[in-house]
């Protein structure tokens, strides 16, 4: 029989233990995150489905998006055992460089329209990280105000190559002058790539006060607050300004660009050059040829064209054919720093998360970001130490497997064996 007695006061007392209120929203909202997509849900709550639907939705059917999250849904680890993992180092070196995590912060346009802070938060808190910051041609932050913002950090720069080259060399100056250390060439976005979600919701920049907007947004003033009393919204880079993302994306980009135009950007840039959007190993193959420092396995987060190759598929074979030459890269589906992980056993050098920073950017501005940085980071450290590695150097192929969900078969090879 269990023995029981009347509690005492003294012993309830002893066990409870009352968390001091927080008075600030921002911080007790992100303190209750623990996952990034603890994060999303509060960006999608505190934001517009406009701006948030930009960040979160792909192209046409979003398959190339949910196939990329979903390879690194099915990985799974093999930990080793018996290693003292008390303390790891989660730093790397990359493009010449170091970096205290495996990941950066990519490329994302129009930032400012989904928190009001934009790139000067995400360059802030990647350099207060000791990662690098990726800005885009398409942000709305300037070049020399990201590097005031990040002024002792890393900074990246992503190119398009527009109609008129002037514009894009103008920037490779501007970039070079302010101390980026490294071009992303990107090389899959010779038009737009149909986005759905935001023909639907009329989206365009800057956004529009009709009906439906006025509707949604009200139940969201603090975001138009926000919007209403800071700068205009407007590209840092461009003129254009107005319209829809799809009729910017395709007024400003030349479909006709070609290796010409790598080996113009190449002969002007001064630092590192990597190039974004490879998606096959023949052109991956292409690139080491011809001397590029890195390039980086993207499919544009799912935005360009859908059904593309996954990039975390693509990266094995990659790494095998031209790994020992140039630095292979990885983004598209990053959620989780076991993703990260997952992502250097097989081989990337480093790894760039988008959409991770963004929902942290809209759910609490620059304490956003830090908080979506040091959760991927929190879980990069956990996953290595259940793997008991303790450097991302000591990370192999033979701690992950990749699961399939389906069989991939080469069409021409299937013609070929069936008389086709």
């Amino acid at each position: 029989m269990v023995q029981r007695q009347v509690p005492r006061a003294a012993e309830v007392f002893e066990l409870m233990r009352l968390r001091r209120f927080e008075r600030n929203g921002r911080t007790r909202r992100l303190q209750s995150a623990q996952t990034i997509e603890d994060l999303r849900r509060i960006a999608k709550r505190r934001t517009p489905a406009a701006a948030f639907d930009y960040t979160d939705g792909a192209a046409e059917a979003e398959i190339s998006l949910q196939r990329a999250v979903q390879a690194f849904e099915d990985v799974e680890f093999h930990p080793a055992i018996l290693n003292d993992v008390s303390e790891v180092d989660t730093s790397t070196t990359v493009l010449g460089g170091p970096s205290a995590l495996p990941f950066g912060i990519a490329p994302t346009g129009f930032t400012r329209l989904m928190q009001t802070e934009g790139e000067v938060a995400g360059a802030g808190s990647a350099g207060a990280a000791g990662i690098p910051f990726t800005l885009s041609t398409l942000g709305t932050t300037s070049i020399e105000d990201v590097r005031a913002a990040n002024p002792h950090g890393r900074n990246w720069f992503q190119l398009y190559v527009m109609r008129q080259r002037e514009i894009s060399y103008g920037l490779v100056e501007r970039a070079a002058a302010a101390g980026f250390d490294t071009l992303f060439f990107t090389v899959d976005t010779p038009v737009a790539g149909a986005r759905l979600r935001d023909t639907r919701n009329g989206f365009s920049i800057p956004p529009q006060l009709a009906l439906r907007t006025v509707a949604n947004a009200s139940l969201r003033p603090w975001w138009w607050w926000d919007f209403l009393t800071t700068p205009k919204l407007e590209f840092a880079s461009l003129s254009e300004t107005g319209g829809t993302v799809g009729e910017l994306l395709n007024s400003a980009m030349d479909p006709s660009i070609n290796f010409d135009d790598l080996a113009e950007i190449r002969a002007m840039w001064p630092g590192k050059l990597a190039v974004k959007g490879v998606q096959t190993v023949q052109d991956a193959k292409t690139l080491t040829d011809l001397g590029v420092d890195a390039i980086l396995l993207s499919n544009h987060g799912g935005r360009q064209l859908d059904r593309a190759p996954v990039p975390f598929h693509l990266l094995p074979e990659v790494v095998r054919e031209v790994g020992a030459d140039t630095e292979v890269m990885v983004d598209t589906g990053i959620r989780n720093g076991a993703d990260v992980v997952a992502s250097l056993a097989l081989g990337a050098r480093f790894t760039l998360v988008g959409r991770a920073y963004l929902y942290g950017l809209m759910a609490g501005g620059r304490e956003g970001v830090d908080r979506a940085i040091a959760i991927l980071a929190d879980q990069v450290r956990r996953t290595m130490q259940l793997l008991q590695v303790r450097t991302v150097e000591e990370l192999t192929p033979a701690h992950v497997t990749q699961l399939t969900r389906f069989n991939r078969v080469d069409v021409q090879t299937r013609a070929a064996t069936e008389g086709g």
